[in-house]
């Protein structure tokens, strides 16, 4: 089974297209899924939609937290999962057909010697990213700074991914960053086990303003990887 997994942060607006749209490519390719829906901390009317929707929708699963934390809405998401293999998206940024090449790339055996991992990556050759030159050029000071200071092997850590959950799961509990760094963190500490992680590029076109801007996330960023190289640096 596949278990795909989208937090929700102030998303009333887009939630119920994306659920519908979602839940229907989905039930289209055949294969058994569910679709874990992780609420945040949101403050518009983001719960209450997605309550209607677990209620009418069988292969929804709602999550709510309390707080606003975009990494650790990922973290129970994945593992609250029942299968085998997960996969990331946002409820702004989901590409099925990424999800289909990912799966052929996708190692999802028990004892894996493929990747476990598939990132969708806005940096690779071929990929087309329509997000304003400020936030592009974030992206790859921030690539610079993961493959200069961490051996970072692939173009990008953020955005959608497929990946094998039924040995990545010990790995997913470990990972301990919050809201901007969980994806990097879950990558290095794949990386750093051994575990192949492999990139196909994709088209990101964005639905609606980014929720964070530049200025503020930044800082916290650095902050987070001075965190996440002391925390890496004890753990080896």
């Amino acid at each position: 089974m596949i278990s795909v997994v989208v937090p929700a942060y102030n998303e009333a607006a887009l939630l119920g297209a994306t659920v519908r749209d979602l839940v229907d490519g989905l039930r289209a390719i055949g294969d058994p899924f569910e679709l874990h829906i992780v609420e945040n901390g949101s403050t518009d009317g983001t719960p209450t939609v997605l309550a209607r929707i677990a209620e009418a929708v069988p292969e929804v699963e709602a999550h709510s937290m309390r707080v606003a934390n975009y990494g650790e809405a990922l973290r129970t998401g994945l593992l609250a999962s029942r299968g085998d293999v997960a996969v990331i998206f946002d409820a702004d940024f989901w590409d099925l057909q990424f999800m289909k090449e990912a799966l052929h790339v996708l190692d999802a055996s028990a004892e894996p010697t493929g990747p476990t991992i598939v990132v969708g990556s806005k940096r690779a050759p071929g990929s087309q990213d329509d997000r304003v030159a400020l936030r592009r050029m974030a992206t790859g000071v921030f690539s610079i700074i993961l493959r200069a200071g961490f051996g970072l092997t692939v173009s990008d850590t953020h955005g959608m991914k497929v990946m094998n959950l039924g040995v990545l799961r010990p790995i997913v509990s470990a990972c301990r960053n919050g809201s901007d760094l969980f994806d990097t963190e879950l990558i290095l500490r794949a990386e750093r086990n051994g575990h192949l992680v492999a990139e196909v590029p994709v088209s990101v076109h964005e639905l609606r303003p980014a929720r964070t801007s530049i200025a503020r996330r930044v800082p916290r960023t650095l902050l987070g990887l001075a965190k996440l190289r002391m925390a890496l640096g004890s753990a080896r």
